[in-house]
Formats: C-alpha cells, structure tokens, sequence
C-alpha cells in the first residue's frame, strides 16, 4: 500500500492495523499475543494525536521519548514500558520496510531495563497441600483436580492448558502435546500424579460434563459444567477457590507454571530440558529460575547457619 493512501487524521492507526495483521497473518502470532500489542500501540498511538502528530513520518525521537517519560511518570512498571517501546519500534521498523513510512523514530531508542521481579511460586509442601486437598466427588471436582495437577505438574499455561484436545493426549506414552505462543508445538511430559489425575477424569468426568452441551460436543478436554470448553477464567477461579481452601491466597495458574520450573530446577533439572517443556524460544526467560533458587538457597543459608 503506497504511502500516501495512509496520510490523514487516521494515518496512525492505518498503520497499527497493517502492522497487526502482519503479526496475525504473516508471522502466526497467537491471538493473545497480538491483542497485547494492539493495546500497547492503542496507548502510544493515543498520546501522539493528543500531541497533534497523525502521520507516521511526522513521528520524532523525542516524542518516542516523552511517551515513555509520561508512561514513567503515571507509575507503570519497567517491563510495562519495556513492552509499548518494543511495540513501537517493531511498528516503525515494519513501516520503513514495507515503504510505508520513511522516518524510523525508534531505530536508535534504547529500551530500559527490565524490573528484576522474580516470578510468584509456592512451596513444595503447599503445592502438596493443595493437589492432596479432598476434592469434591462430583465431576466438576475430578476435573478440577485433575486441571491443578496438570498445570502444576506439566507446566502448563492456563491458555494452553484450555486447547488442549482429546488427540493431544498421550496416556500410555506419558506426554501431552501443547500449542504455546505462535502456535508452536511441543511435548510435555504427563507423568506421576498428573497422569493419574487426568486419566481419572477422562475415565468418566469428562464424558459426564461433554452430556451436558445442547449442541456437538466440545473436542476440548477440559469442558465446563455446559459441556463446552473451560475458560481461562474459570481456570483462574478453580486456582484461587482451591488454593484459598489450602491457605494460599491469590493462586494463580502462572504461579503453578513457576513453581513447576522452580521445583524442576531445584531437583536437579537440566536448563535446556526445563527450556524445552516450559516453552521458552530464548534460554534467557528460563534463567530467572537460576536466580529463584539461588535466592531459596541463600534464605536457607541466612536461616540455618549460626555464623551468618
């Protein structure tokens, strides 16, 4: 699309919707993943019309720059920031090369650094409290049991965890296949209480709940008291009900995820194998564990020693 059909009060978000369906269409990212950019490029886009700049090529460096002051200066967090600059730039970098725009306003922005939060995990003796807890003897609670089990025990994203179908299951060979983020696929190991978990409810749960949909039934196997397929929500509030009755306030499915890779690690798993399981496309996301446990190691170091 030549340049000038993208002049105008609306050249901007033009743009961001070229660039958004490249994301989409061109390059497979997951639909999650896109919407996270839109609303990062939503923002910045928002604060360069306030300032009366509508055209790509009239962007400057310093308004990249005054966007991300105001940014710091309303109290978002360093990743938060990290992620709209990185938006920004892969927008701009996608206009000058498809001839959209001429101007690179971001070519040189450097982005800062990231907050070193490490990630939320729970112990292993609360990850035991909480998958030994009685659940209900219904089907919803076997499935239940069974939707904490796998998260925890295959390190799961709840998304991925709400994907899966009944051929991505692999009971006798003991591993699950995943679709992560950009569609990717990778295999997960379903082993131990996990597997036990999950073969329980597929052994009759499952198709109690699939009896309850008016329509086709769901090929998903995670299903919803309807029948159909179980929600991200619904994931994230069987986490919280749950985890409050094992005295864990605020569980969280990422927070399984965690403590799935800080356990593994502390076990003795190798990085590059953790790396494989979680997902991770760059070794450097899965390092954060390294630093969660050298921070576990050092607590019970400062707690045990006397001369510490």
């Amino acid at each position: 699309m030549p340049a000038a059909l993208l002049t105008g009060a609306t050249a901007l978000e033009r743009c961001r919707d070229e660039y958004l369906s490249h994301l989409a269409l061109e390059r497979n990212l997951a639909q999650n993943t896109v919407s996270g950019y839109r609303r990062d490029l939503d923002t910045y886009i928002a604060f360069l019309i306030n300032r009366g700049v509508t055209d790509p090529d009239a962007v400057s460096r310093r308004d990249t720059e005054d966007f991300a002051a105001a940014k710091r200066a309303a109290g978002y967090a360093g990743s938060s920031i990290v992620r709209a600059l990185s938006a920004a730039k892969g927008m701009h970098r996608f206009l000058v090369r498809e001839g959209l725009a001429t101007a690179h306003p971001t070519a040189t922005i450097r982005l800062p650094k990231r907050d070193a939060n490490l990630p939320d995990y729970i112990t292993v003796e609360q990850a035991t409290a909480l998958l030994d807890q009685d659940f209900p003897a219904t089907a919803t609670g076997c499935r239940d049991h069974a939707v904490l089990e796998v998260l925890y025990g295959c390190g799961l994203r709840a998304s991925e965890l709400c994907d899966l179908t009944e051929r991505d299951v692999y009971l006798d060979d003991e591993f699950l296949r995943v679709t992560g983020k950009g569609s990717k696929e990778r295999l997960a190991p379903l082993m131990g209480t996990a597997r036990q978990a999950l073969a329980s409810y597929l052994d009759g749960a499952r198709a109690e709940l699939a009896g309850h949909a008016r329509g086709a039934s769901s090929l998903s196997v995670f299903l919803n008291a309807r029948g159909g397929r179980l929600s991200r929500q619904s994931v994230h509030a069987i986490c919280e009900r749950y985890g409050r009755a094992a005295g864990i306030e605020g569980l969280h499915p990422h927070t399984l995820r965690h403590s799935f890779a800080t356990h593994m690690l502390a076990g003795g798993a190798d990085l590059r194998v953790l790396q494989e399981i979680l997902g991770h496309a760059d070794i450097s996301t899965t390092q954060i564990y390294t630093h969660v446990d050298r921070t576990q190691i050092t607590e019970e170091y400062l707690a045990a020693h006397p001369r510490a």
